[in-house]
């Protein structure tokens, strides 16, 4: 019987999710997990049609989401030197709440990288060009000059650990990759020797020509945007 696998990047999904599903509330948790549950759902239909089974649902080995866990700290602004607490942030707050969310679905799995600061605060290139460029001095330089230098890692790492444990321990022998990054390919490339069909959901972003040679079939499981909106999913 046909296994499915299906790996989201988060961090990906989270940003295209305006785009693609205009109606949810994409600050609620619950809209968020009830929208990728609905994303999951839409591609085992359409593999159910090819395979068949009892169930679409049957065929679902597990879904992974992938993302990084939210900065906590506090810290202060470069130049007013106002504190921020990152843990009280919604976007702190959200990202733990559905994180929760998607831990208490079945079948799903919630993989985390982390989020580090090897500098808090970067000046942005366009002051650093404005400086140079004599047009400002360093006295009008002011807090929203700077950008946050708070990073993601590891992430991408877990994907492809993942990609390539569940094609070589023979547990799917489908792998759908929700993302729009081509830097899976090398791992994509490994499942397909080992057998396993790699089904890339982009959200309907665009993809670079050469990585359809590494895939088996470019598909999304939500509808084009524009289409099919019928209000809010809470």
């Amino acid at each position: 019987m046909t296994k499915v696998a299906i790996l989201i990047d988060g961090g990906f999904f989270l940003k295209k999710l305006k785009t693609v599903q205009p109606n949810v509330l994409a600050a609620d948790p619950i809209a968020v997990t009830k929208s990728i549950g609905s994303l999951v759902g839409s591609h085992l239909k359409q593999i159910h049609q090819t395979h068949g089974g009892k169930t679409h649902w049957g065929l679902l080995y597990r879904c992974f989401f992938y993302d990084a866990k939210p900065y906590l700290n506090k810290v202060h602004t470069p130049v007013a030197k106002r504190l921020i607490d990152y843990a009280k942030s919604d976007q702190a707050r959200f990202r733990l709440a559905l994180f929760d969310q998607l831990r208490r679905t079945p079948n799903f799995a919630v993989r985390l990288g982390e989020t580090i600061a090897k500098r808090h605060w970067i000046l942005s290139e366009t002051s650093q060009k404005d400086l140079l460029n004599g047009k400002r001095d360093w006295s009008t330089i002011v807090d929203d000059d700077f950008v946050t230098g708070i990073q993601q890692k590891a992430v991408d790492m877990r994907i492809g650990l993942d990609i390539a444990s569940i094609s070589l321990k023979k547990q799917a022998d489908t792998i759908v990759l929700v993302t729009g990054d081509s830097d899976f390919v090398p791992a994509a490339k490994l499942a397909r020797r080992e057998g396993v069909r790699i089904i890339l959901d982009p959200l309907w972003q665009g993809v670079r020509p050469d990585l359809f040679e590494h895939i088996d079939l470019l598909r999304s499981g939500f509808p084009k945007p524009g289409k099919g909106s019928e209000g809010p999913i809470v």
